[in-house]
């Protein structure tokens, strides 16, 4: 089965192709959803946060299963949902039309679980297999194979910034259709190895009791964090920076996607002279203070500064973390290391997404409030909006803003099309009457107050994020000192001579 690894490999690549391109179009894109179907920001986190929890949840499901049904069917049906997620997010506009905003949210948000679903599925059997192929340096080629997030990234910041704006949002979207065809002809083709615990006859009870390991519940936690500031951030980092530097959003965005790409080429060297813990531990350094440079600093040679740092930052956690689990417990298949993902991407969903939009509206308002109370009662959204045990908020009204940050182009095209005014949608009339009345009289004294709220809610929930950062290099640098005193950090190789009632590892 040696002889068809590298084609596995590159169905594997392509698959995160896939996602970093969906995501990243979906990121250049949340603006203009924000504008278009009146979303605020903890709406848009809502969304974006919902196709992560369907990554984790489908990871962590189907990690039960992938070592019995094979690698080879698991992404077969991914094959399937990915084709199926373009079809359900494309009829956002419209179900807007017939239906109005609240089924909208419903649409966007379950295409986007959609695609998380079959991305999760991706990451379920992706992992495992290089694993398996690549034995002799698991994490040197899970980074590689993970360089393919990055690398989709890129082309889907290209794509958004190329296309969104000039067309409709849906053509974009649509276009990571592409990679999802090319794996899946390689996959259908392709004959599939079995798993290196099916091979050693180890059972499902034992792949459990991996579990039973401090080390691994440790690995879990701190991979929480790990999803929480990659994920959660990817989501935000366009809008954020395309607010502090207009016109170049995309473009730090596609800048920090290049860094991660090159050098996750790279990490094999650097494994060998660290080991992946001080990798790891050097890692959050960059990544705390980076995000912390981004929320403090609005110099625009700084700023691609602090992107540089934090591109640097995060490069290497989530694939090294896969390493680490798939070197130190390879006996739990892929259960260990599929609640490695999970854990990751539930974070970034429940946390990450809705979290740093939250942090966003909860500053953005209190700024724009202390500036005016009354440019804030003109643009605050209609509902609150809550996270976690936090106190709710009311948000800015993502339409009402984009109407004014455009001085109501958009809103005057979409109007004009219409003959006769009478014939608009509710929503389309009802937000031309406020700019008219009440939006477009005040606009000259609420535009400048509006953009620096925005900027400023941006920049507090970068600087709360770099918390995150900084908390996990306490929890790495706990694992280098336990690992010393263990005589130092060395791979567990599966014997499958092994009696099924032997213990497993770190336990």
């Amino acid at each position: 089965m040696q002889d068809n690894r590298r084609k596995l490999m590159s169905a594997s690549f392509l698959t995160l192709i896939t996602a970093g391109v969906g995501f990243a179009v979906r990121a250049g894109i949340l603006s203009e959803w924000g504008s278009q179907f009146g979303f605020t920001q903890s709406e848009l986190g809502t969304i974006t946060g919902g196709g992560l929890v369907g990554f984790g949840v489908v990871i962590l499901a189907a990690s039960l299963i992938t070592d019995r049904l094979g690698y080879k069917t698991i992404l077969g049906i991914a094959f399937f949902l990915h084709i199926l997620s373009v079809v359900i997010t494309v009829g956002a506009t419209p179900v807007y039309a017939a239906a109005g905003k609240a089924a909208t949210f419903q649409c966007l948000y379950w295409g986007m679980f959609c695609f998380a679903v079959a991305n999760g599925l991706c990451e379920t059997a992706i992992n495992p297999l290089i694993a398996n192929i690549y034995s002799e340096k698991k994490t040197h080629y899970l980074n590689i194979l993970h360089a393919g997030w990055p690398g989709g990234l890129i082309v889907g910041g290209l794509l958004a910034k190329l296309l969104v704006g000039n067309v409709r949002w849906e053509i974009p979207i649509a276009l990571y259709l592409v990679p999802t065809l090319w794996y899946g002809v390689i996959v259908l083709k392709e004959e599939f190895p079995k798993s290196d615990v099916a091979k050693a006859g180890i059972s499902f009870v034992k792949m459990l009791k991996e579990f039973a390991s401090p080390i691994l519940i440790c690995l879990l936690l701190l991979q929480v964090c790990v999803g929480y500031v990659e994920l959660g951030t990817d989501s935000w980092i366009t809008n954020i920076t395309e607010s502090l530097l207009s016109g170049q959003g995309l473009f730090l965005f596609i800048y920090a996607s290049a860094i991660m790409f090159v050098l996750r080429f790279f990490a094999g060297p650097i494994v060998e002279r660290i080991n992946p813990l001080g990798l790891l531990c050097a890692s959050t350094v960059l990544g705390a203070t980076g995000l912390f440079l981004l929320g403090s600093t609005s110099s625009a040679g700084m700023i691609w500064l602090a992107v540089t740092i934090y591109g640097f930052g995060k490069t290497f956690l989530w694939p090294t973390m896969l390493g680490v689990v798939g070197e130190r417990f390879p006996r739990g298949g892929a259960i260990t290391m599929g609640a490695v993902g999970a854990a990751g991407a539930l974070a970034g969903g429940f946390m990450g997404g809705p979290g740093i939009g939250y942090q966003q509206d909860y500053n953005a308002s209190a700024e724009l409030k202390q500036s005016s109370q009354e440019t804030y009662d003109r643009y605050a959204a209609a509902d609150e909006n809550g996270f976690l045990v936090f106190p709710k908020v009311r948000g800015l009204d993502g339409r009402k803003v984009g109407v004014l940050l455009d001085d109501a182009k958009t809103l005057n095209t979409d109007y004009a099309i219409f003959a006769d005014p009478t014939d608009a949608p509710d929503d389309l009339k009802e937000l031309k009457d406020w700019w008219d009345e009440t939006g477009q009289p005040n606009a000259p004294d609420d535009k400048g107050r509006v953009e620096n709220a925005r900027i400023f809610g941006g920049q507090m929930a970068l600087k709360l994020t770099a918390i995150v950062p900084a908390t996990m290099f306490v929890g790495y640098l706990l694992l280098v000192l336990y690992f010393r005193s263990r005589g130092g950090y060395s791979v567990v190789q599966i014997d499958e001579s092994r009696s099924e009632d032997d213990s497993g590892s770190d336990t």
